[in-house]
């Protein structure tokens, strides 16, 4: 085996000249490097020759040529992206630096002046195959590279998830007539940031990656219910006044254990962020009344403003051992009229704008 062929194989060159003198002799030094070659005489059948499979690894170009001349077909072969990585080496009579630099213009690597020199040829030749082979293996390892690290986000994306997914039904399972609630309301979260991403008071937040990290982080908004005694959590009656002391402090019970699970990893996690506003904030209220913190209007972060009006319809629709269910009818006049106290007077407007996708989430996801 020869050092060529153990280099690059049998690599295919594709000669273009429509001068014999010229092509007999790069054929020969050629075919005894040794490579496959194919000849083309005119620019029009360089073209079609070049789709052939498989690609010529490197094309040996006469600039003048009747019909379409080199420089032509040089610019066709770069604008093809099945063709664009084939290096171009020039064959020409032409020396002057303003010839050399259009060439280079057009995209080709390199210039072989005629009559040529079979030692430069292949000297050439074996040059710019080392280099598109080196090129070749840059752009698979790159492809590669690429590839695992979508797949690496993936897989992150799928433990993240599956965590959210665990911790939130770890509270759930606590109080076993919530039934599908985390998955309602994080569609509904999303469903009404959707809606608002146009509106000039949320543009700047709700930008589609703040979504997304809201309808990830969502289904935690109760995690600190894994902290209120069960005599609370089930109690089918009304709380007294301690208890409900102690039950309103979910929202910074969730927001701590958070924030715990943050500072255990050593660093900010992104869509923690929002996990912790909704944890904290979901029961603020717009008129300042809410807890745990009595933040009023602006104060109270976007994320838990959604998920407000999203945990309130949720609750009014499902049943519970201390009420019965409201209609979709009834849940929406409740939430209309805690506009300006309760909830966001926009956000209510957006609900109100597209209640039927939350009465679709609803039915789709009711409990069993």
């Amino acid at each position: 085996m020869s050092e060529e062929t153990a280099a690059f194989g049998t690599a295919t060159i594709l000669i273009v000249d429509d001068a014999p003198e010229t092509i007999e002799p790069i054929v020969s030094c050629l075919r005894a490097g040794p490579y496959r070659t194919r000849i083309a005489t005119s620019g029009e059948r360089a073209l079609e020759l070049a789709q052939v499979e498989p690609l010529p690894d490197l094309i040996l170009l006469d600039v003048m040529m009747p019909g379409i001349n080199g420089y032509d077909v040089c610019r066709q072969l770069k604008a093809n992206p099945r063709t664009l990585g084939i290096p171009v080496i020039f064959l020409t009579v032409r020396t002057d630096a303003a010839d050399e630099q259009q060439g280079f213009d057009v995209g080709a690597v390199d210039y072989i002046t005629k009559p040529i020199s079979p030692p430069i040829v292949k000297a050439r030749v074996r040059t710019h195959l080392t280099l598109k082979a080196a090129s070749d293996f840059l752009t698979d390892r790159n492809a590669f590279l690429e590839n695992e690290i979508d797949r690496r986000i993936n897989e992150l994306n799928a433990v993240q998830e599956a965590t959210i997914v665990a911790l939130a039904s770890l509270a759930e399972t606590r109080d076993a007539e919530t039934g599908n609630h985390i998955r309602r309301t994080q569609l509904y979260v999303k469903a009404l940031a959707d809606q608002l991403k146009r509106h000039p008071r949320f543009a700047a937040e709700l930008t589609d990656e703040a979504i997304y990290l809201m309808y990830k982080s969502a289904p935690l908004h109760d995690i600190g219910k894994v902290g209120i005694p069960d005599s609370i959590l089930l109690k089918p009656g009304p709380l007294d006044d301690e208890e409900w002391a102690i039950m309103k402090t979910h929202t910074t019970l969730g927001r701590e254990a958070l924030e715990a699970a943050e500072a255990a990893l050593g660093t900010e996690v992104s869509f923690l962020r929002f996990a912790k506003e909704i944890a904290q904030s979901h029961q603020e209220k717009w008129d300042g009344s809410g807890y745990p913190e009595g933040l009023a209007g602006e104060l109270i972060p976007i994320s838990a403003r959604l998920m407000a009006v999203a945990d309130v319809y949720d609750a009014l629709i499902s049943e519970r051992v201390y009420k019965k269910a409201y209609s979709h009818e009834e849940a929406v006049s409740t939430i209309v009229a805690g506009k300006d106290a309760h909830f966001d007077p926009d956000v209510v407007d957006a609900f109100v704008h597209m209640a039927d996708v939350f009465r679709q989430i609803a039915v789709r996801f009711a409990d069993a």
